[in-house]
């Protein structure tokens, strides 16, 4: 039962949701930012949950070597169901934050309203416009472009939305920071390091469909020691020169700098074939690793 219960927990995205919310409220907490309101997370947790479940819903027949499509396709009426129930507290919720914060969400100005937009945009050409004509904008079958489209939005969501909209309800003007921007990078090519590792997983399949990510293109080794482990070697070393210059504390450094460790650990391990759960519960799990260490690094 236990068992059941881990499969549908990750398998069902909700890893996903709970990821979220901890990396927006990450972005408040080392920005100094106050949190948002319980409608806003649920929002965020209830969006992420079905964008990434919209992928497997009425998929047909699965493939009998993918655990995931197989739990789908035997879960057919409890996906469903979930799908309902989180449109349904997406919507609710969104009515009591569109109440909450009335008094400035219809005086932002327009250029906010672009970058409001600009992530939703990225993630509906994701996975594709339903027409002929523009099938072709599909990123999803972009190989070596998709994981930098994922970590975008990702990156987009818990980066900036949550910061703008505390900012702006607490009466403020938000203004772009080198900082800000900084954490904005960081949290994309983190993100965007852990999609290229997860499609290490999909290597078979996406070979067969000639879908050309970058582990398809230049192979597993290539991928981690020319890729995965100076990204993060790179990303490590931005942080630690920033974090000097600007006097962090040593708590600070260290626990911002566990991540990236883990990170490149894990990227390490994938020489070796794993299970699809190890990629849902340890790769992605870098993500809840990640938002805590910063939480409690800018204590």
């Amino acid at each position: 039962m236990l068992y059941r219960l881990f499969r549908s927990f990750f398998f069902g995205n909700y890893f996903y949701g709970i990821c979220a919310v901890a990396l927006s409220i990450e972005s408040s907490v080392q920005l100094g930012s106050r949190l948002n309101s319980l409608a806003y997370y649920l929002i965020v947790f209830s969006a992420t949950v079905v964008y990434y479940t919209y992928a497997y819903t009425d998929k047909g027949k699965p493939d009998v070597n993918n655990a995931r499509e197989v739990w789908y396709y035997n879960n057919q009426r409890l996906v469903k169901a979930s799908q309902k129930i989180l449109w349904l507290l997406s919507a609710v919720a969104l009515v009591f934050f569109i109440a909450e914060q009335r008094s400035y969400l219809f005086t932002i100005p327009l250029y906010y309203w672009s970058i409001f937009f600009l992530f939703p945009f990225v993630a509906l050409l994701y996975y594709g416009f339903q027409s002929h004509a523009l099938q072709k904008y599909n990123l999803r079958d972009t190989g070596w472009l998709k994981p930098f489209v994922i970590g975008f939005v990702w990156a987009g969501a818990v980066s900036v939305y949550p910061v703008v909209f505390s900012t702006l309800a607490a009466g403020k003007e938000y203004h772009f920071s080198l900082f800000k921007i900084l954490l904005f990078i960081k949290n994309f090519m983190f993100i965007t390091v852990l999609c290229i590792m997860f499609d290490i997983k999909d290597y078979a399949e996406d070979h067969n469909r000639q879908l050309k990510t970058f582990v398809v293109r230049i192979g597993l080794r290539r991928t981690i020691y020319s890729i995965l482990l100076p990204i993060s070697t790179v990303g490590l070393g931005t942080f630690l020169v920033y974090a000097f210059s600007q006097h962090f504390s040593l708590l600070r450094v260290v626990m911002n700098t566990i991540p990236f460790v883990l990170m490149m650990s894990v990227a390490n391990s994938l020489y070796k074939r794993k299970h699809i759960l190890y990629y849902l519960a340890v790769i992605d799990g870098l993500m809840l690793v990640k938002a805590v260490c910063g939480m409690i690094g800018a204590i």
